[in-house]
């Protein structure tokens, strides 16, 4: 019954995307009904090609919809102009990415502050030292980021997704890069962040092992939402990704043999 106690975060109405026009048109959302709720870990799973990534940069305001609504903090974002996307992507929307991005001249410190500095903006040091704490950075406050291991870099990279006090965060693949130690350390701070922090965040994984941490797992194919797990665990969200991936060999085998 927990569906109904936390507000929604962002949500997507009849969400279309299309590339192309025609028969080559290609349609990588298709009509899709969903909503995110506030303080929650949500994955998104699914085969290359399923249309997962295509709705997170859509949902981020990175690319525009076809048609349909989404709407973040009671705003539709598809009204909204590239001008009020860039406050919007910089005031209360992280992103946390495979490759870490972060910058080699710059200290970790320095690289969490950044999207403020950037901004001209100081920072509210008690929450700075919270994100500190919660991600286990103090000690390496100090270094460069090629003085940090894959999965302190990775930390570093979450720190200024959330240094903003984003109200939602993105991450697309963030342990793509990581070794299976690393990447458990990765997660157990993001899901920490959920849990002590308020954050929500939504997650494009391809990884069943990822996406056991988070509260919620949706797995796409085609477009279209074909499962939403509450709870998953990595080997019932492998048994729906093989059942997708089989039923996709399928059907792209059935009209050759027809």
């Amino acid at each position: 019954m927990d569906d109904m106690v936390n507000p929604t975060a962002i949500e997507a109405i009849d969400l279309v995307k299309d590339y192309g026009e025609g028969d080559t048109a290609v349609h990588a959302l298709r009509g899709v009904n969903v909503r995110f709720e506030q303080g929650r870990f949500t994955a998104i799973m699914g085969p290359s090609g399923s249309g997962k990534s295509t709705l997170m940069h859509t949902l981020a305001g990175l690319d525009s919809a076809t048609s349909g609504r989404i709407i973040f903090d009671g705003a539709d974002i598809t009204t909204m102009n590239d001008n009020q996307l860039t406050l919007l992507r910089r005031h209360r929307i992280g992103f946390i990415f495979q490759s870490f991005n972060l910058l080699p001249m710059f200290s970790a410190e320095q690289n969490i502050l950044m999207p403020l500095t950037l901004a001209g903006e100081k920072p509210d040091r008690r929450w700075f030292d919270q994100l500190v704490r919660t991600l286990g950075l103090k000690e390496r406050l100090d270094h460069r980021p090629n003085e940090l291991s894959g999965g302190q870099q990775q930390r570093v990279a979450i720190a200024r997704a959330l240094i903003t006090k984003p109200s939602l965060v993105f991450a697309d693949e963030p342990t793509g890069n990581l070794d299976s130690v690393s990447s458990a350390e990765v997660l157990s701070f993001l899901k920490q962040s959920v849990k002590e922090l308020g954050q929500t965040i939504i997650m494009v994984t391809h990884d069943a092992v990822a996406a056991s941490y988070a509260d919620r797992a949706i797995v796409f194919a085609d477009g279209r939402i074909v499962a939403d797990v509450p709870h998953p665990n990595a080997e019932q969200m492998n048994e729906l990704l093989m059942a997708e991936r089989e039923r996709a060999t399928r059907a792209a085998v059935a009209p050759s043999i027809a």
